[in-house]
């Protein structure tokens, strides 16, 4: 892996509300520019880098893996959801990004697991946690149950999307999302999805034809395997990702990076870094 990653570079964004943060002083550790962030070593359990890793805070879309992961604790990846015009409109009204789904089609849960977590459709998440809460509160309350069965002691969900809400956002840590990564990962079919560039669904009788690109331009980088973006206003640019090398995999967390672009390239570093050195 220390070979192949290399930075990622012609990737351009606007600043995050126009805040310069200072990189991370860690010695030896590539420059970490956002708020928090974390590197697991998930093969072994121990942390490679942690900056400000325990502090609360909003994570956007990030949500959504915790979505994918409490969905199949009870579902079968060929079970179907039909769509409503309430899981549309929520996404609509909201200002969440989209999977476009359309009111009426049936879609399995593993089709909508791409439409959640590629184009990080909050349609999609609305439409799952609809289905499996039952109702959208009854899901929410199992995520955070979820949540403290592992461990995950800082965070705390309010929707299964990341959108804000006018009650608040929900919050986690740069730490527990890590946690919860490396678990999810574990998941064949949510590694699969999160690792997929593109997917494509043709029409049928049940639903209309779909094509869905990845928001992590991190793919496609030797090693690289996923796992999830996430931005709004107030958590900035955001991103779980991971990588395996010779039997290891390791997973990483950037909170409130003020450049989108930037996110990338300091998973990258930090996935070349973290693949060349022990546990300390």
């Amino acid at each position: 892996m220390a070979g192949a990653l290399a930075l990622v570079t012609g990737l351009t964004a606007p600043a995050h509300a126009g805040v310069t943060t200072a990189p991370a002083v860690i010695p030896d550790a590539p420059a970490v520019y956002g708020r928090a962030a974390y590197l697991l070593d998930a093969s072994s359990g121990e942390t490679l880098l942690d900056k400000d890793g325990t502090e609360r805070m909003p994570i956007a879309s990030l949500t959504k893996t915790m979505t994918a992961y409490v969905v199949l604790q009870t579902a079968r990846p060929t079970d179907v959801v039909r769509i409503s015009a309430e899981d549309v409109a929520y996404a609509e009204d909201g200002g969440g990004t989209t999977a476009d789904l359309r009111p009426g089609d049936r879609l399995t849960v593993g089709e909508l697991l791409y439409g959640l977590m590629l184009p990080s459709g909050a349609d999609a998440a609305h439409a799952l946690a609809r289905t499996y809460g039952p109702g959208v509160r009854g899901f929410v309350a199992r995520m955070n149950a979820t949540a403290r069965a592992l461990g995950m002691n800082d965070t705390h969900y309010v929707n299964a999307d990341g959108l804000p809400t006018p009650g608040g956002d929900g919050y986690s840590t740069a730490r527990d999302q890590a946690v919860l990564a490396a678990k999810a990962l574990r998941v064949p079919l949510i590694k699969e999805v999160a690792g997929t560039r593109r997917h494509d669904l043709d029409a049928t009788r049940e639903h209309r034809s779909y094509s869905w690109r990845n928001t992590n331009r991190l793919l496609g980088t030797p090693g690289a395997i996923g796992l999830k973006t996430g931005f709004t206003r107030a958590a900035g640019y955001c991103l779980a990702f991971a990588g395996e090398s010779d039997g290891r995999m390791l997973v990483g967390i950037l909170l409130d990076e003020s450049v989108s672009s930037r996110r990338f390239s300091t998973a990258e570093a930090l996935l070349s870094w973290g693949s060349t050195r022990q546990a300390a």
